[in-house]
C-alpha cells in the first residue's frame, strides 16, 4: 500500500482543485460541525475557576446590564456591618428571644450574573463567605430532595412515622406530613431547642397566653412563615438520614459541583442531638436566631447552576429532575411558594422575566435567582429587598 501511494503523484492542476475543494467545501463543513458540537456541550466551571465572557458575545445588552449592576450597588441594604444589630431590631420583641448561633459581620454589596454557565457580570467581593439568612431554606429543601431520591420517605407520609419521639405526638401534630413542613403549612405546635412556635413572629396584639391558646389550623390549609418549624424540618431530616446535614450537603452537592471549602452551615449552642450514640448538631434554616448557612457568592452561583441544569453537573445527576419540579410547584396555600423556594407568577411578577423562574431569598437582600428555561443564574447580596424585582427585571431584560 505504501508503494502505491508513493508512486501516485498529483499534478499541479489536481493540487489546485483539491485545495479549492478543502477551502470552499470541507473547511466550512468541519467548522459548522465543530460549532454544532460545541453548542451541545454545556459549560461547567472547574474547581477554583470560572470562565468570564463579554456580555455582547452572549447577545446581552451591555448598557442595560451595566445600569442594573450600578443600580444594585447603589441600593445596598441599610444594615450595619454587625448583623447582630438588625437581627435584634427585627426579632428582639419575640418572647424569650436570644441569638443562639454564630453571626458574622457582613460584606458589601456583591453579585454575579451567569448565562449558559459563563459569568457575564460580577461586582463586589464574590469570594467572601457571608450569612445568607433564609436562602438557607432552599439548601435544606435540597437535602430533603436527596432523602426523597433515596426513597427514605414520600412527601405525603406523616412525619410521626419516622420521628418517633414526642415531637409529633398529639392529635394535631401527628397529622403533619413532610410536604406540610416543606411548604410551611404544618401549623406545628410545640417547643424545639427552647424556642416555642408561637413566639416566632407573634401578632402585634394580644398576650403570650393568648398566642399559646390559639386555635390550630388544619395542616396544609394555611401558609405561615415560621423559622421554628423550619428548624423542625432540619431536625426531622437528621433523624431520618442519621448523619450531619452539612456533611450530606458537602459530599453529595457542594464537592461534586466544585464549590469552595469556605462555606459553613451552623446550628445553635443548644441544638445538639444524640444520633446513634453520637452528638450531632441540628442545623438551622436561617439566621433568625443566628446560625444558618455562611457562603460566598460564587458558591451560591454554582448551586444555582446545578438547579438551572435540572440537577445535573458534568453529566452526573446529583439531585433528580423530578424533585426539582416537585419543589418548585406552587403550594395550594401559597401559589408563590414551593418547597422552600419562592416562585414567580400570580401577584409576584418580575418584569422582563418569565413566570417560571424560582429563587432563594434571605433577610438583608440575599437572593439566588434561577431561570431554567434560559439557563440563567443571578446572585444578589445585600440589595435592598424593595429593589429586588427591579434589579432582577433589568438583568433579565438585558439578557433577552
Amino acid at each position: 500500500m505504501k508503494m502505491i501511494i508513493a508512486s501516485q503523484k498529483l499534478s499541479p492542476f489536481r493540487i489546485v482543485i483539491l485545495t479549492l475543494f478543502v477551502f470552499f467545501f470541507a473547511a466550512p463543513l468541519i467548522a459548522q460541525t465543530k460549532k454544532k458540537a460545541e453548542g451541545q456541550v454545556l459549560y461547567y466551571p472547574a474547581y477554583g475557576q470560572w470562565e468570564h465572557r463579554q456580555p455582547e458575545i452572549m447577545g446581552v445588552d451591555t448598557s442595560l446590564l451595566n445600569r442594573a449592576v450600578t443600580f444594585a450597588i447603589e441600593n445596598e441594604i441599610d444594615y450595619p456591618k454587625n448583623l447582630r444589630i438588625p437581627i435584634l431590631q427585627t426579632y428582639g420583641r419575640e418572647p424569650g428571644f436570644r441569638i443562639m448561633g454564630p453571626v458574622i459581620d457582613r460584606g458589601g454589596p456583591a453579585g454575579v450574573v451567569v448565562v449558559k454557565g459563563y459569568i457575564i457580570a460580577s461586582w463586589g467581593d464574590i469570594e467572601k463567605p457571608d450569612l445568607t439568612f433564609s436562602a438557607t431554606k432552599s439548601y435544606l429543601s435540597t437535602i430533603a430532595g436527596l432523602a426523597w431520591d433515596d426513597g427514605l420517605f414520600n412527601v405525603t407520609d406523616r412525619v410521626s412515622q419516622y420521628v418517633t419521639d414526642e415531637t409529633f405526638s398529639g392529635v394535631h401534630n401527628s397529622k403533619i406530613t413532610w410536604e406540610h413542613l416543606l411548604n410551611q403549612t404544618s401549623d406545628w405546635s410545640g417547643t424545639l431547642f427552647e424556642m416555642a412556635d408561637w413566639a416566632d413572629r407573634p401578632p402585634r396584639t394580644g398576650t403570650p397566653e393568648e398566642w399559646q391558646r390559639r386555635e390550630l389550623r388544619e395542616p396544609g390549609s394555611v401558609y405561615e412563615y415560621n423559622d421554628v418549624r423550619v428548624n423542625l424540618l432540619a431536625y426531622s431530616l437528621l433523624q431520618v438520614m442519621r448523619k450531619p446535614l452539612p456533611v450530606i450537603l458537602k459530599e453529595r452537592i457542594m464537592d461534586p459541583i466544585d464549590a469552595s471549602t469556605t462555606w459553613r452551615w451552623n446550628g445553635y449552642d443548644n441544638s445538639w442531638v444524640n444520633i446513634d450514640g453520637q452528638m450531632i448538631q441540628s442545623v438551622s434554616g436561617g439566621a433568625h436566631f443566628g446560625g444558618g448557612l455562611v457562603i460566598n457568592t460564587l458558591d451560591h452561583a454554582r448551586f444555582g447552576l446545578l438547579l438551572a441544569r435540572n440537577g445535573i453537573w458534568n453529566g452526573r445527576q446529583l439531585i433528580s429532575r423530578e424533585w426539582i419540579s416537585l419543589a418548585t410547584k406552587p403550594s395550594p396555600a401559597n401559589i408563590n411558594y414551593g418547597y422552600m423556594w419562592w416562585l414567580t407568577g400570580g401577584e409576584t411578577v418580575i418584569e422582563g422575566a418569565s413566570n417560571n423562574i424560582f429563587y432563594a431569598s434571605g433577610m438583608g437582600g440575599n437572593y439566588v435567582v434561577i431561570d431554567r428555561e434560559r439557563d440563567i443564574v443571578i446572585v444578589l447580596r445585600w440589595v435592598n429587598p424593595s429593589k429586588f424585582r427591579e434589579v432582577t427585571g433589568m438583568i433579565m431584560k438585558a439578557v433577552n
